[in-house]
């Protein structure tokens, strides 16, 4: 069996683009792993560190804002990298999700899947290189 290309884990409620996302990914070679609402995100995220964190901010039982301010106090995730990727446009958000110390901010509406792919791809090279 090929090795995978990196673990992602995508917290993500909407079970369409979830599904969308996660056979994107598999068949380039990554492992996913997907968490509908926040506090299994959370759960997901502690007791299984991912490559990469792809999350939405808008999520049932604990936000996207949440879970990536406590990734970034907490000494063993500090340093994953986090995409968000979310509806939540408005430049308020947007400044909220870079300031609180994701890598990336992806609004759903502006990006292809293929696009947030590309953008998967390049912070895993940063992070191995």
């Amino acid at each position: 069996m090929a090795t995978s290309k990196g673990n992602i884990l995508l917290v993500e409620d909407d079970a369409f683009v979830a599904s969308m996302y996660q056979t994107k990914l598999s068949m380039l070679g990554y492992t996913i792993r997907v968490a509908s609402d926040g506090e299994e995100g959370w759960r997901m995220l502690t007791s299984e560190p991912p490559d990469l964190l792809l999350l939405d901010v808008v999520l049932p039982k604990r936000d996207g804002f949440e879970i990536l301010a406590a990734v970034r106090k907490d000494p063993k995730l500090k340093d994953l990298p986090i995409l968000l990727l979310t509806n939540l446009g408005q430049k308020p958000d947007v400044q909220r999700g870079l300031e609180l110390g994701a890598n990336d901010y992806i609004i759903k509406a502006h990006f292809t899947p293929s696009e947030v792919v590309e953008k998967i791809e390049k912070v895993l090279r940063k992070r191995t290189s």
